[in-house]
This record gives C-alpha cells, structure tokens and sequence, in this order.
C-alpha cells in the first residue's frame, strides 16, 4: 500500500509574512489530489482544548479535502491567536493537524515606575490584552511599550523609555518584565497668548491652570504639561471672553513645542477677540403655555449690558425646568442671536417649543446594592402614571439625597420607544459607607482593664432604619445604652425614636463608702412632619434610681471643736 504524505504549513513570524506563506501553501497545495476524510488528528496541545481546534476546523469526518478547505483550515486556526504554527498533513485518508502553540504569560513584572502603582499598570496591561494566563504575541508587547510611554506622556515624562525582557520558563511559559527609565519631567518653559487687545497677557495667563512654576509647583505640579489640562485652561479662556461681550471670540490654534532634550515646553495660544457686544433687547417666541409674564420673569439677559453666555444659558435652563412644572419634559428653547455689526449690538429671540406634554411610566431604582428600593422610592414625591413635573422630582431628588446614604444622586429621563407621550424616571446612586464602629481598650491601676465599645448605623440592614449601641465596662462606671430610630413608623412619614439605658456607678475605693448607684430608663419621641423641611417632635422618657443590695453608704461628717481649737471631722 503506498502511503501519500502532503504537507501543508504556516509559520507565524508576523502577520504579513505569515499571509505571504499562506498563499505560497495554498499555491503548492494544488498537486495533491481530493480525497474523502476518514479520520482528522491533532498534535502538539499543551493547553489547548481539542475541542477549540475541531470546533474552528471547516472540515469534517466524511467531507473532501482539498486545497481551498485546506487553507480555510489554516486561516481558521490561525484567527483564533493560539498558536505560532500550522501544519497540515495527508496520511492515506486521515487528515493530521500539527499545530504548535504560542508561548503563556505567567508573569508580568515592573521595576522603576516610581510614577506609577504596580496594580495600576497591570490593570493598563490587562486593557491591551497583556496578562497573565494569556497567549505571548509580540505585537501586544509592541502595544503594550507604546501604552506605557502614552502614561507617561500624560505624566510630562516625555523622555521615559521602556525596556522589554521576555524570559522563557519551564511549560511553554514566558515571564514579561518591563524596565522603565523614567527621567525627569518636562516642565513649561513659556506660555505665551497672542492676538489680544482687551485684555493683557498677563490676566489671561493668570485664568490658566498650568503655568511656568512657582514656589508650590513641586507640590502642585501646574508646570507640567497636561492636554487634558490645556484643554480645560482654553474653555476658562474662551468662558473669560463670552462673559464679557466678546459674542465672537474663538480660539484659532494652539502649538506646543518640546524642546531637543525633552525638557522644556513652550505653548502658544493663537486668540481673534472680536467685537464687544451689548445686548439690545430680548423677544420671545413661540408656544409659552399663555404664560408669557411669568416667562418673562425668569429672563436673565439683561437688555444695555455687555453680552454674557452664563446669562443666556441661565435663561435657557430655567425656561426648561419652567416648562417640565407642567409636564412638558421635552421642551426645547432656544436662544438665537441677531448680530449687528456695525453698531456691535445683539438681540435675542428665545424661540420655546413645548411639544408635547408626557407622564412618568415608571421609576426605577440602580446602584442601590444594599438599600431597599422602598427606603428611596418612599421620598419621592414624582409618581408613576402622574403627569411629569419637574419640580417635584427636582424634591425627589433632594429628599433622597438628604438621606445620607449615597455619595451621588441622579435622576435620568428616559423617553418610552413608541410611546411620545411617557417617560420613565431612572435614579441613579452611589452608596458610601453609613455605619462606624469604634472600639477602646482603658488601663489604670485603680480598674485594671477597661472595654469601651460603640457601633451605629444609619441604613441598619439597608432598611433606613438607625441602630446605635455604646458599652462600657469601667469598673466605676459602666454604661449600656441602645437606640433606634424608624424615620418611617408610620406610612405617613413620622418617626419613631426608642432610647434605652442603663448605667452603674461606683466611687473610688479612696473616696470611702462601698455603694453602687443603678439608674435604669428610657425614652421615646415621635418626629411629626409639617412640611417638607419642618418637622416638630413630641416624646417623653422614665428614669429609675435605685442602689445595689448589700451596699452601705458613706457617713456624712461634719466639723467638731477640739481642745487646741482647730477643726477636726468625724463620721457621725
């Protein structure tokens, strides 16, 4: 029986010589004739599933082999980024997939990132696909170096260089350590703002954040250059001109040019001022509901004054949250200017359009992981299938975040799709930590050892209910106290406070006497509100004294004459 071995390879240098073998192979592939696969075995797995292969493969038991599968074949198991080599092989009817795979990362180290935590960088690593358990690819490392240096231009560290050590350890495995040189920072050299006239230099450098240096720059590092930064530093500059009348001021370029060594920048912020305007006079148009007048109160341009862009956008939001009192959540107004030039005035047009007027569909509750949806759904004051209305979900909002539960509180309108009419309301939280515990350890020679502990927590169980317990075992003074308060006793919002103690008191074995003082009580209030900031509480409490069995008192002692006329006391 004469055997007839083809071989089909590719070998995955880089992805461009690894295509040019591809078609090479496929171009060689044509002098083995079609046969019927009988069989299909893979070789050279380490850590590699079988199945990953078998499911990647476009050939199966019983199929034809020919060339065109057979590069479909290598294409395939190459796409999956496994392995650096494909082979295929025809022995008689059985189909022999040789494969070999790429190296594991088993570790990925740093040295000399002083700039940066350890952690914060493998979670970078992590991000271009670099990290420990993945296949080796010299292309990620190459992404993984231009990432690092990326960090560290945003850093000012533009001469920061990364060296990368790749170390192959037992298992096909492979340690990755990258070396940083991170030298020194560049610093602003020069700011320099061209093109006004109004204003001087020196006010406008004095808007911006970065600057050259000063005597707190090592700690507060304004003389590193940050785009991010600049960037904010030219919206301060073009908000400095709009407030100001300048309707037309733009910013044109911006250069920023590094120095040969890597040391020194210098910025050049390129400005056209145009004319100062002022604003003569403002007309409404449009659709206000027949509420022109109260409309009109709440303009905030000011016809013979300078034109300013806060006072314009004042005047748009509160149009906006005028608008959505009566339901209409959709409200657009606008703002548009009619410019003279030759006499440098401006008036404007707001243009308002109601469209149409919606009703809450639904409330929803996300990033409460510990709180219950009724402890933020009971404070608002938005319901489900009632009209929208700004103003008490503005409440809402405030209410919640008055609980002292969240870190931040949004509320986000939702359009219904298919439904112009309705809304839904989504309440967006973060939770912060609500609860202390506080624990003391006391040493005297009088008492020895003494504990001291105190908890509370204000989202007792994510139920909005307060737990607070303090304990104290002094010898002389011991202590256990414990309240609780349920803002919620009863569904119309009044609370309920319950106060419980119990305390005892000894004196000091030098003071004389041997007595204990017991004081027991409690106390309960109910927090009645009247309003939605006032709230008037009623309450009362009981207090029990009593004394230990068994426990004499001290002799009260008053003064006697002696012979030699002085004072002396004794017990009586």
């Amino acid at each position: 029986m004469t055997q007839h071995i083809h071989r089909l390879g590719l070998r995955a240098a880089s992805a461009a010589s690894a295509l040019l073998t591809l078609f090479l192979a496929a171009g060689t592939a044509w002098a083995l004739e079609p046969f019927k696969v009988q069989d299909i075995r893979v070789e050279g797995l380490q850590r590699v599933e079988p199945g990953t292969v078998f499911a990647s493969l476009p050939l199966r038991v019983g199929d034809d082999y020919d060339d065109e599968k057979g590069a479909a074949a290598i294409r395939a198991l190459f796409a999956l980024g496994l392995f650096k080599d494909v082979r295929l092989e025809a022995s008689g009817n059985v189909l022999r997939v040789l494969v070999q795979e790429r190296p594991t990362i088993a570790d990925v180290d740093f040295a000399g990132t002083r700039e940066f935590d350890k952690d914060v960088l493998k979670k970078t690593m992590r991000d271009v696909g670099l990290a420990e358990g993945r296949p080796y690819d010299k292309a990620l490392t190459d992404r993984a170096e231009q990432e690092l240096k990326r960090q560290y231009i945003n850093k000012s560290l533009y001469g920061a260089e990364v060296l990368t050590t790749v170390t192959p350890v037992e298992r096909n495995r492979v340690n990755l350590s990258f070396t940083v040189v991170e030298g020194e920072p560049a610093r602003i050299k020069e700011i320099r703002v061209v093109g006004n006239k109004a204003f001087s230099e020196s006010t406008l450098k004095g808007l911006f954040d970065q600057d050259t240096g000063g005597w707190l720059s090592w700690y507060t590092k304004s003389d590193r250059y940050s785009r991010a930064k600049l960037d904010a530093d030219l919206q301060t500059l073009r908000s400095y001109y709009l407030e100001r009348g300048y309707l037309e001021f733009r910013v044109d370029s911006t250069q920023v040019a590094i120095s040969p060594d890597k040391q020194d920048i210098s910025i050049a912020v390129n400005v056209t001022e145009g004319a100062r305007y002022v604003v003569s006079g403002v007309k409404l148009e449009g659709d206000y509901l027949e509420r022109d007048d109260e409309f009109k109160a709440l303009v905030a341009i000011r016809p013979g004054e300078p034109y300013n862009a806060e006072q314009v956008t004042q005047t748009t939001k509160a149009f906006s949250e005028y608008f959505a009192r009566f339901g209409f959540a959709f409200a657009r107004v606008e703002a548009v200017p009619e410019i003279d030039r030759e006499n440098n005035r401006v008036a404007f047009i707001v243009q308002a359009d109601p469209a149409r007027r919606a009703y809450v569909r639904r409330i929803n509750v996300s990033g409460n992981n510990r709180t219950r949806d009724e402890v933020i759904r009971r404070e608002f004051r938005q319901y489900e299938a009632s009209w929208y209305d700004g103003d008490k979900i503005r409440l809402s909002r405030d209410r919640v975040d008055r609980l002292g539960f969240f870190s931040e509180v949004h509320v986000e309108t939702q359009e219904v799709p298919g439904s112009p009419d309705q809304v839904d309301l989504v309440i967006n939280v973060v939770e912060k930590p609500s609860g202390s515990l506080q624990m003391g350890v006391g040493f005297s020679t009088a008492e020895k050892v003494s504990l001291s502990l105190g908890f509370t927590q204000e989202n007792i169980f994510g139920s909005g209910n307060y737990l607070g317990v303090d304990v104290n075992t002094s010898k002389y003074r011991r202590t256990l106290v414990f309240s609780t308060t349920n803002p919620y006793f009863t569904p119309e919002g009044i609370s309920r406070t319950l106060d419980l103690y119990y305390r005892t008191d000894r004196p000091y074995e030098d003071q004389g006497g041997n007595y204990q003082l017991i004081t027991m009580g409690g106390a309960v209030r109910f927090g009645v509100p009247f309003s939605e900031t006032d709230t008037v509480f009623y309450g009362g409490g009981s207090s029990r004294p009593g004394s230990g069995p068994g426990r004499t008192f001290p002799q009260p002692i008053s003064p006697t004459p002696s012979t030699s006329g002085t004072a002396a006391c004794r017990p009586l």
